[in-house]
């Protein structure tokens, strides 16, 4: 797998002709998206998702933020469409969904299933578009800066050899104070040269999967906002063969959230409140797995929280009263613990077998 081509060759054939569901996966990847507790509306909106969409769905995560309605929302790696089809019922008919894939066969599929997916929402029009491209490379699949209020993905950066570019690429079409919300597969270490240059590796994630820790740093590097880990899950891998190619390697699926900060931004500790004013969760919110707001209960929280949701689409929901003297936001030490997603899978038991 020496070039980016290569891998993106290899990946459409192993998504686009190899595998037939989610059941021809070697890990449990594709099983961590099933909590037992999910909001009523993302439980309802994945109802009504064609049973052939399912089938061919791949992801790893359940990547569906709070506050959907009459957003602009861009599914990276969309694949059958499953989680646009979603998206799509909960933006409402006056948001709008775009699913960017670069395997025919999964645009084939996800586009033949709109006017299904419109009358079982019960819209006039429909309300989601499928572009075939490349996340890298989103101003050449027609998509403008500036353009997106949220952007989602469900296991699908774990599949580029590029990642750098899809961040850059995200957090250009996001709005200011817009969030890039997804679920992917992490490594417990960086993975070693020579797993990246075996196909099946790519194919399920493994070869392509991030330290945590680099995560964070690209992230930062590119502009957004520190991560916020929301939940995670440790990957069992069940084929022997790729355990012994893996090594000592672990991986866990976990879902981050981070945001477009204003630019120059200024940040100051500030005693947020929320409002309850978010439908499903009236009495707290649950803001990633380090944040829970309860409604009228004064919460202090540092700066760049506090612009968060001072410059996202949450700030009527938040009374901010600032606590201390402005200054410049300050970047995240890597030695945080509560962004390993190793420590919350084991934390929270949920190793899916």
């Amino acid at each position: 797998m020496a070039t980016v081509q290569d891998v993106h060759e290899n990946v459409k054939k192993y998504y686009g002709s190899q595998l037939g569901s989610s059941c021809d996966l070697q890990t449990s990847a594709a099983t961590c998206n099933r909590p037992s507790a999910m909001p009523q509306s993302v439980r309802e909106a994945l109802s009504l998702v064609h049973p052939e969409v399912i089938k061919k769905f791949f992801g790893c995560g359940l990547p569906f933020p709070a506050k959907l309605e009459e957003c602009r929302v861009l599914d990276l790696g969309s694949g059958s469409g499953r989680d646009c089809f979603a998206f799509s019922k909960l933006v409402g008919p006056n948001g709008h969904v775009t699913g960017i894939d670069m395997t025919e066969e999964m645009i084939t599929v996800s586009q033949q299933y709109i006017p299904y997916h419109q009358e079982r929402c019960g819209y006039s029009k429909p309300n989601v578009t499928f572009l075939q491209g490349y996340m890298e490379k989103l101003r050449e699949a027609g998509l403008q800066n500036d353009s997106n209020d949220v952007v989602l993905s469900n296991c699908v950066i774990c599949l580029c050899p590029d990642k750098l570019s899809v961040l850059k690429e995200a957090y250009k079409v996001l709005k200011e104070g817009g969030e890039l919300y997804f679920s992917d597969m992490y490594a417990s270490k960086p993975v070693p040269d020579h797993m990246t240059q075996d196909p099946v590796l790519w194919g399920e994630g493994m070869a392509g999967a991030l330290y945590w820790q680099d995560f964070i740093s690209l992230a930062l590097s590119v502009g957004f906002s520190a991560p916020y880990l929301v939940s995670a899950s440790h990957i069992v891998v069940y084929n022997d063969e790729l355990r012994v190619k893996t090594g000592d390697v672990q991986y866990a699926s976990a879902t981050y959230r981070l945001f477009k900060l204003p630019n120059n931004p200024v940040c100051a500790e500030a005693e947020v409140t929320y409002k309850g004013t978010i439908e499903e969760f009236k009495d707290q919110l649950n803001f990633d797995s380090s944040h829970c707001f309860k409604k009228d209960v004064p919460t202090k929280v540092n700066g760049e929280m506090a612009l968060i949701l001072q410059s996202s689409r949450f700030s009527p929901d938040f009374k901010i009263e600032v606590l201390d003297t402005p200054n410049t936001c300050s970047r995240l030490s890597l030695q945080y613990c509560h962004l390993n997603p190793f420590l919350l899978a084991e934390k929270l038991g949920s190793s899916v077998k």
